[in-house]
Order: C-alpha cells, then structure tokens, then sequence
C-alpha cells in the first residue's frame, strides 16, 4: 500500500469509509553473548576470500562457522545503560529512511526491562532472546506511529517485532503499520491498536502467535491477517478482516461486518528464531501443526528443535554469493546480519533442512540478471526474514523455490518462506520477469509481500517493470497472508492443483498508461489472482483488490479474480474496489459480482463462489 491508495479514515464516534489522494513520496554450540553497543557503526566486515596459493591449488579454506554478529545487531540486557537514548538514536536514522539502506536488529535478553518505549523506523526489528516471549518482558511500549508522514500509516513498511512481552504504559500498544511489518511471538498484557495517532490512514497487516489479553482495535487498517493466536476481543472492520486458528476471534460474518474466520490453520509451522541457552546462541526451528489453533507457546516449552550458532554461517555484508555458497556447500546454515548483500550468481540451497535466517531485513540484490536464491527440491529448507531486492538488469526470477518440474512429496516436512519480502524498484532502478516461483509441493508460504514498487526511485511502467508477482507450480501449496503488488500483468499466477490460500491483499498497477497497456486479449485487464485453467481443484478464503489507476483513471479492469467454473475451485469472501473511482472493475470474479460503484469507495463483494 503506498502514499497513493487511501483508506478510510473513522470519525471520533467510529471508524467509517473516507478518502483523500495523498502526495506520493519521492526519491524518497555456545559463543560468546554480546555486550551492548554504544555506537551503531555501519556494518561492513571484509567477505571471507580464498587465499591465492590455495586458489592455486584448486582448494578452498574452510569458512569458520559461529563469531560474533556483526555492529548492526545491538544486544541489551537489564543492567545496560542507556537503552532508551540508543532506541533512539537508531529510531532517528531510520524514522523516514524509506528506500536507505540503514538494517538494524535490537536483541533483548531475557529478563525484565523498564520505562522503554522502543518507536521503530525502516529496517528494524526487535526481539527477545527467551525461549517463550514471557522471558522478556519490557514494562514500555514498542511503536510504530505515522508522524514523519503527516499521520498516515499506508507506507510504514519493512519492520517487525517478535518474542517479547509487553506491558505497555497506558494500557494499549500501537502498532499501525502496513504491509511487511510481522508481529510474531508477542504477548501484549494489555491492547493492541493498529491504527495512527488521529486515526489515520492505514494498511497491513500480520499477527501470529501472539497472545493480546486485551481487545485488538484495527480501526482505519483497511484489512488484517491474524495467525494461531488469542486476542482478548476484536473492534471494528473495514474491508476485510481475516482470522485463522484464533481463540477469542470474531465469529464468521462477512460481507457485514467484513470478518473470515477459520477456526483453524489447516498447516502451519511458526518462523525460526535465535535464542540464547545459557551463554550460547541457538537457532529454535518449531514444530510442523496441523489444524493449528492458538500459541505455541503457552503451556511450557514450544515444541521443534534447535541449533547451535555454530550450525551456522554468520554471512555479513560484503559476503559474496560464492562465500554463502560455500558456507552452505560446507553443510552449514546461513545466517544473515543487517545489511546490503550483492550476489553475481544466485544462494543455492541444495540440502534438506537447510535454515536461510535474516536479521534486521538483511537484503540480497542479484546483479547481472541472476536469480537471487534458489532452493532444490529436497525436504525442510526454511527461508526467512530477509529480503530482496531486484537489481537494474532484468532477472527472469528472483527467488525460485524448487526447480521446474520438482515432484518429490514434501508434505511430512515442507519448506517454508516466512517474512521473505520481495521488491522491483523504489530504492532505484529494479526488473524482473517473475518475482517469486514455487515449483515444489506442499511449500508453506506465511506472510510475503511481493511489491512492484509504485513510488521511490526507479518507478515507471517500463522502468521497473515486472510481468508476475508470484507463481505457483507445484501442487498442495498452502499460502497464509499473501500482499503481492502492483505487477505488469498477473500478481498471482496459480498453476498447481490442491492449492489454497487464506488471506489475499492486492493493489493493481497504478501506472498502467492507457487500456492497451493492460490489454489480456478480449479481457480488459489481467486478473490480481488467476487459477490456471486447467487447475481442478483450488480454493481462497478472505481476498481482495483495488484498483487505483491514478495515471489514467478511465481504465476498465474486468475482474480481479479469474478462474476455471468448476466444482472443486471455490473461493470464499471476495472483493474488489476501486479507490475514488480512479479506475473501475466490472465484476469481481469472472463474470460474476457487482461493479464497483463509481467515484465511491464500496467494495463490490462475492460471499461464495462457485
């Protein structure tokens, strides 16, 4: 969501549908445990090299596995001084660093800290280092708010807390953020509020495995995913609220009010995370559930595995490919600190289990066309918490998880992507073909937003141009929380049978010049999400797609969700609106469902479909 999609906007007696164009923004195993930083340095250690007489000799020295974490990864316990004063400092750096390239990761050991309120910018993230978000408990707050953009929340993107527990000083905890800003492990002893100081535009967002004691209040947040947690109580709807496995979640409702609720996750398996065991750092790797239902980690220890630190290759900035190759090619895991990694071929993940963790939205940018990373067809590889970023020249996909044509059956222990982010342009010049393939079966993808960026540098129809956001090949492919943007053609291409997807955000591209530009033969527009017309058997719960073509706002979008008529694809709870009437679509899904209703921002909505 951007600076150029509105959303509704309540009064001070209750939220309602109001909107206004906004000014789009411009250029705009043990080691030892880490003492707090007094300074954030940019991180910028040397990559581990070959020395020349064993290149020579056609032999590689072997990567040390473990060390230390790098500058950018700032550890606090209780006794630290100055917490607040260096929550601040970095907060200032990157309050309005939209498209910078600051990355920053605060690690809280476990323990009790006081009077802390930890207001987060671009390219932060916080967490605790328990083993259960209780361990850390921070008597403050942790914000995200919208006062560098005039009190508008739609662009506050790429930030994350996980693993602490909460008790916030006025009772309630403000999180108003957008798309690719997770809330995972968090305990809130009190409310959470989603929306901006002033109740302010918004639009995210992600919760899971939380617990909030007290009521969720979304007010202005255009739509919301929440994940196998608990919440005291649930206010206010816009346009498409969604829940599954959530004890204490608003009963099933929609069109009115807007609430999908599942009462289970049909497949889940919670984001790896680091965790310090004594004075050594583990990796934890959760445990596969299914038909999930509420935390995991309320009643003792969470069920999974870990790994030691030194499991792993602490890759950081300035690595190059063929170092994370060799790390891995060693049998290590990759762990990436904040920063900027160039890549001239792409990470290849060829071994079952392998774990890809970032730290504080560690970034990859392929250079020369290349794919970023590539994941074989094997078992168990978990992708998370990075992202990635697409390089000036045009790479036919940035990130390809199995080949084409995998078919081994991975249901007994799928790979994941969790918080993998994906972005064409907006931090300057950026193509692909294809952002995001899943080839192989029964991948989990839990929360991505895969962007065609609509503002920042590098913009324009052509300039950073990619056709499809993301496609799927392999069959049983389960996608919980799905925010794709913005593409030249198809966001989401769904190929594979026995797919399904609960929850689906979408904008179309703003900046489509005319209707010849988004011509689909004798259809007007390509659809935000299309099921392959040979695809048997499909099914979506809680979708949606705007339309907002600001640049010519006569253009007629027919649909915003296409797929074959047939008995086993069935779509539950969809919509589509066009925003200020820039822009218009004529039915929901295929021919089915109401126009969208002029210069008015209703949604067109479809209960069920077939």
């Amino acid at each position: 969501m951007t600076s150029d999609s509105p959303s509704p906007q309540p009064p001070a007696t209750g939220p309602r549908a109001a909107v206004r164009r906004r000014a789009v923004l411009g250029a705009a195993a043990a080691v030892p445990v880490l003492a707090a930083l007094t300074t954030t340095a940019s991180a910028a250690p040397v990559a581990a090299t070959v020395p020349a007489a064993a290149a020579k000799r056609g032999k590689q020295r072997r990567l040390r596995a473990g060390g230390d974490l790098g500058p950018n990864v700032i550890v606090f316990d209780p006794s630290t001084p100055g917490i607040q004063a260096k929550l601040d400092e970095v907060f200032a750096r990157q309050e309005a660093d939209q498209f910078g390239p600051g990355r920053y990761q605060f690690f809280f050991k476990p323990g009790a800290y006081h009077g802390l309120n930890a207001q987060l910018g671009f390219y932060t993230s916080i967490s605790g280092l328990g083993l259960s978000p209780d361990d850390t408990t921070i008597n403050g707050d942790v914000t995200v708010d919208a006062g560098w953009f005039d009190g508008n929340a739609t662009q506050n993107f790429w930030r994350s807390a996980e693993n602490l527990a909460l008790v916030p000083v006025n009772g309630t905890n403000r999180w108003a953020v957008a798309q690719a800003a997770p809330f995972r492990r968090m305990h809130i002893r009190g409310g959470l509020n989603l929306a901006p100081a002033g109740y302010g535009w918004a639009s995210g967002g992600y919760i899971a495995d939380s617990r909030i004691d007290g009521t969720v209040g979304p007010y202005s947040q255009q739509q919301w995913y929440t994940r196998d947690s608990s919440v005291g109580g649930w206010t206010n709807a816009v346009w498409n609220m969604v829940f599954s496995g959530v004890e204490g979640a608003p009963a099933q409702s929609f069109p009115e009010p807007p609430y999908t609720t599942l009462d289970r996750t049909p497949i889940s398996r919670e984001k790896p995370f680091l965790y310090l065991d004594g004075t050594g750092y583990r990796v934890f790797l959760p445990a596969l559930r299914t038909d999930a239902r509420g935390v995991t980690w309320g009643n003792g220890t969470p069920r999974g595995t870990s790994l030691a630190l030194d499991r792993f290759y602490v890759a950081k900035p300035g690595d190059s490919a063929a170092t994370l190759n060799q790390a891995l090619d060693q049998g290590l895991n990759l762990l990436l600190t904040p920063g900027i990694y160039h890549v001239d071929q792409p990470v290849r993940v060829n071994r079952a289990g392998t774990v890809v963790l970032g730290l504080g939205y560690a970034t990859l940018i392929p250079d020369n066309g290349v794919s970023a990373l590539k994941v074989a067809d094997v078992d168990g590889v978990r992708l998370a918490g990075f992202l990635i970023d697409a390089g000036p020249v045009n790479s036919p996909v940035l990130l390809e998880v199995g080949p084409n044509g995998a078919s081994r059956d991975h249901s007994r222990d799928p790979i994941t992507v969790q918080d993998v982010f994906i972005r064409i342009g907006g931090a300057g010049p950026g193509k692909a073909t294809t952002s995001m393939v899943i080839n192989a079966r029964h991948t989990i993808v839990d929360h991505t937003w895969v962007w065609r960026a609509d503002h920042g540098e590098g913009v324009g129809w052509e300039t950073n141009r990619c056709d499809y956001g993301v496609v799927v090949n392999g069959h049983d492919v389960l996608a919980t929380g799905l925010f794709v943007e913005h593409f030249n053609k198809y966001d989401v291409q769904w190929n594979g049978e026995r797919g399904r997807t609960i929850f689906f955000q979408n904008e179309k591209a703003y900046d489509a010049p005319n209707q010849a530009a988004i011509q689909n033969g004798s259809l007007k527009g390509y659809a935000a999400y299309k099921v392959g017309d040979r695809v048997t058997t499909h099914e979506g719960w809680g979708m949606g797609s705007y339309c907002y073509y600001n640049v010519n706002p006569t253009i007629v979008q027919h649909h915003g969700f296409a797929a074959p008529n047939r008995a086993g694809v069935r779509f539950h709870h969809l919509l589509v609106v066009s925003l200020s009437g820039n822009g218009q679509y004529e039915r929901v899904i295929n021919d089915t469902g109401a126009p969208t209703s002029g210069t008015n921002t209703v949604p067109s909505k479809v209960v069920s479909y077939p």
